[in-house]
């Protein structure tokens, strides 16, 4: 009887362990402001869709991404939308990658850019990323309508997957990369508009370090970084992310070296608040232990771009099969903060973030 009751005792225990929920930091009520799909998949013709971007323009959000039967189809255009009275336009397709009547190459990895009233769309066309190149478009409307396409010179491929940054002086600081020899990064930069162009080498050999994908971050001058007033963090295939500072406009970059964040082989961005707090849309998973999954995806806050701390869990499936990644983030001129994401391969989710709730440690 006594050995019954201990049994008993044991498994009622058991019992209110496994009902007690499992309890972690998550966000203020009021973080997440909105969470939409920009389109519903009735209304478009593509049923893929990946890399998406987004800008704030006079006119409202304007954000783009590709689409079509799967990523490296021929089919694959530059779709876009943009936000009229809270709600998003059906999208269009603004870029494609038609040689002629019988050739057509896939696009890949849209970036949007609002400049001195003028909207740019960058863009890489090719039948892969070790072979494809860089293009650029205009507008005039803040999306309504397009310039025709131009080239990037050769070697210039314009910002790679996440957004540039115009530096004093009015130099537009392209985050780039290159996959033909391994995956290695390197920055670009014009100073009259895209009139002319310059880079820097790559900032890493793609062989015992392989990165791409950089995002910048900005930080003040009386900041402890020796003078650095230009970051950059890195995808990379190192189960972390690597990051690289600049004392010079983005001419110069410190050796590459990694930060405790993971980094499972997925895209990241990252962003500079007007208060000079920085916050990355990442996936909290690498790849030794997760083997790339990305399931997850959070928002992380940093006052010196060195020490992060998660701050909001955007998605967190069970499924480990599901994908949410490839991130943008932007704060727009209300001081609201914006991130598009690639939802399950099939949609694009927009959310609003109120950066006043995110505290950090």
């Amino acid at each position: 009887m006594k050995c019954l009751n201990i049994f008993k005792l044991n498994f009622l225990i058991f019992l209110i362990v496994l009902l007690i929920p499992v309890t972690g930091k998550t966000q203020p009520p009021g973080t997440i402001l909105k969470s939409e799909f920009i389109y519903s998949r009735e209304k478009v013709s593509f049923p893929g869709c990946h890399a998406s971007t987004i800008a704030e323009t006079p006119d409202g959000l304007v954000a783009a991404w590709f689409g079509g039967t799967h990523e490296r189809h021929p089919d694959v255009g530059i779709w876009l939308s943009r936000e009229e009275k809270g709600k998003w336009t059906v999208p269009v397709e603004v870029a494609n990658g038609v040689q002629n009547e019988t050739l057509r190459y896939p696009t890949w990895n849209p970036v949007l850019f609002m400049g001195d009233r003028t909207l740019y769309l960058f863009y890489k066309v090719g039948p892969s990323p070790s072979t494809w190149w860089g293009e650029m478009k205009t507008s005039k409307d803040f999306g309504l309508s397009w310039s025709a396409s131009v080239r990037l010179p050769e070697g210039i491929y314009g910002p790679i997957k996440n957004k540039p940054v115009l530096l004093k002086g009015g130099r537009l600081l392209c985050p780039s990369s290159t996959e033909d020899h391994g995956w290695r990064v390197h920055m670009e930069w014009t100073d009259d508009s895209g009139q002319s162009w310059h880079r820097t080498e790559a900032l890493n050999n793609g062989d015992t370090l392989a990165a791409i994908q950089p995002t910048i971050l900005l930080h003040k001058e009386d900041l402890p970084h020796k003078g650095d007033r230009l970051q950059v963090l890195c995808r990379t295939k190192k189960d972390r992310i690597y990051t690289s500072w600049s004392g010079d406009q983005g001419e110069t970059w410190t050796p590459l070296t990694p930060l405790e964040l993971p980094n499972n082989n997925s895209g990241i961005d990252a962003v500079t608040l007007k208060d000079g707090r920085h916050l990355l849309v990442y996936n909290p998973a690498d790849q030794t232990h997760d083997r790339g999954a990305r399931n997850r995806l959070n928002l992380a806050v940093s006052h010196d771009g060195i020490h992060w701390e998660d701050a909001v869990i955007l998605e967190n499936d069970e499924n480990r099969k599901a994908e949410y990644s490839y991130p943008a983030i932007i704060q727009s001129s209300d001081g609201l903060v914006h991130i598009t994401y690639t939802w399950k391969r099939e949609l694009i989710r927009h959310v609003v973030i109120d950066p006043k709730q995110i505290k950090a440690d």
